[in-house]
């Protein structure tokens, strides 16, 4: 980490914190901060909160309290306001807050139009399906937050924090759920229950949006300005572009892109790969890799991401930040107790294969977990095959290679 911490007021800033999470009385707080500190920076709440956390504060209790204390420091962070450019990665993720939020107050119209009507009309039932179709389209959002922005973040030390926002991003991925499901099956539900329903997700969503976006703009995205070099930030919008966006299109987005392909394409001298069953040169074995018809990614035996195949489409995104990044930092933090239950029966040999099955935007989809070995049986890592399945369940009877006459 590039920035200087004040260890002083960081340990200052963490007995205030504590003094919240023990029922002290928030004014009375912000009065005792006034007194000892002056120039707190995003940078030290952040440090203090993984600190917290590491010494056994639940990582629940600061999500918490991040509100609490985040009013308690406004004064302060409102001089930390993140400035930059258009374009950067930060400009763009703080665009997208106020357009995400325009969304959700554009929600909340509807409801209230609804409230006076005995039906849904046509107008309003395409207004609702056009929102519905945004959050669906800022799903990009939190995408790239947690497979680009987190990682790095992550690399300078900053663990716990962007932990805390995945789990608000999973928030709201619930509420937004509860949203399509409405939406989808309004013709089922009496006007009434569905418009009571959509009043209660839509502020709901809004809530949280509100309460999740100045945590970020305050406390995550100066962090990140102050800790991360010109060449990760380079980095960083060159893997945004990979993802896509949502909401409009940055400056610079298509250039970004045919910079990169062009120096992807560029032809080089590529070594052999000698295997016991044939050699195939760099080019070949990653052409081979990336014409799978399958998601792969490998977690080595320090459950350290190390690589992942660049098929046509793939179903769950991956990014170059997330190369030497823990496993556990991947998945959602309910979710983690079953990876590392996984990964430990591998490594103890008490399993072979852990697979699951999922329906994903009108996709079945098969996902299994394999332990690698050596020849001599010792652990490697974990590969990941991630695939479709969709039209498989649909084969019937046989097809033959003579069957097909393109061949």
């Amino acid at each position: 980490m590039n920035e200087t911490i004040n260890t002083d007021r960081k340990e200052k800033l963490k007995e205030l914190i504590k003094s919240l999470h023990k029922g002290d009385d928030p004014e009375a707080v912000k009065d005792r901060l006034k007194k000892v500190l002056e120039g707190v920076s995003p940078v030290e709440i952040a440090m203090a909160e993984e600190e917290l956390i590491n010494e056994g504060m639940p990582r629940e209790e600061i999500q918490q309290l991040c509100e609490v204390h985040l009013a308690v420091f406004r004064e302060s962070l409102e001089r930390e306001k993140p400035i930059a450019p258009k374009g950067h990665p930060i400009h763009i993720l703080m665009e997208e807050h106020q357009i995400i939020l325009q969304f959700a107050s554009e929600l909340k119209d509807i409801v209230k139009k609804l409230r006076d009507a005995s039906d849904i009309d046509s107008e309003s039932l395409e207004q609702l399906k056009h929102i519905t179709g945004h959050f669906k389209e800022s799903e990009s959002h939190y995408v790239r937050e947690e497979n680009v922005l987190f990682p790095y973040l992550e690399k300078h030390g900053v663990k716990q924090p962007p932990a805390i926002m995945w789990m608000e991003h999973n928030q709201i991925r619930e509420v937004k759920k509860s949203l399509y499901k409405l939406v989808d099956e309004h013709e089922s539900l009496d006007f009434k229950n569905f418009t009571q329903q959509l009043e209660e997700v839509a502020f709901s969503l809004a809530e949280l949006l509100m309460n999740h976006f100045p945590k970020e703009n305050s406390i995550l995205f100066p962090t990140s300005l102050r800790i991360f070099t010109e060449e990760e930030w380079k980095e960083i919008r060159q893997q945004f572009d990979e993802l896509g966006y949502c909401c409009f299109t940055p400056e610079g987005a298509r250039i970004a892109i045919d910079e990169r392909e062009a120096i992807v394409t560029e032809p080089g001298v590529k070594g052999q790969v000698a295997f016991e069953t044939g050699t195939l040169s760099e080019e070949e074995l990653e052409g081979i890799l990336n014409s799978l018809p399958v998601d792969i990614s490998f977690v080595d035996s320090e459950d350290k991401v190390r690589y992942y195949n660049q098929s046509e489409e793939r179903i769950f995104p991956r990014t170059k930040a997330v190369i030497g990044r823990l496993v556990q930092l991947c998945h959602p933090q309910k979710s983690v107790h079953v990876v590392n239950q996984i990964i430990d029966d591998f490594r103890n040999g008490r399993r072979e294969v852990a697979e699951f099955w999922i329906n994903l935007q009108g996709k079945f989809v098969h996902i299994r977990y394999f332990p690698v070995h050596n020849k001599n049986g010792e652990y490697l890592g974990t590969l990941e095959v991630t695939q479709d399945i969709t039209d498989i369940r649909k084969l019937e009877g046989e097809k033959r290679l003579q069957d097909d006459i393109s061949v």
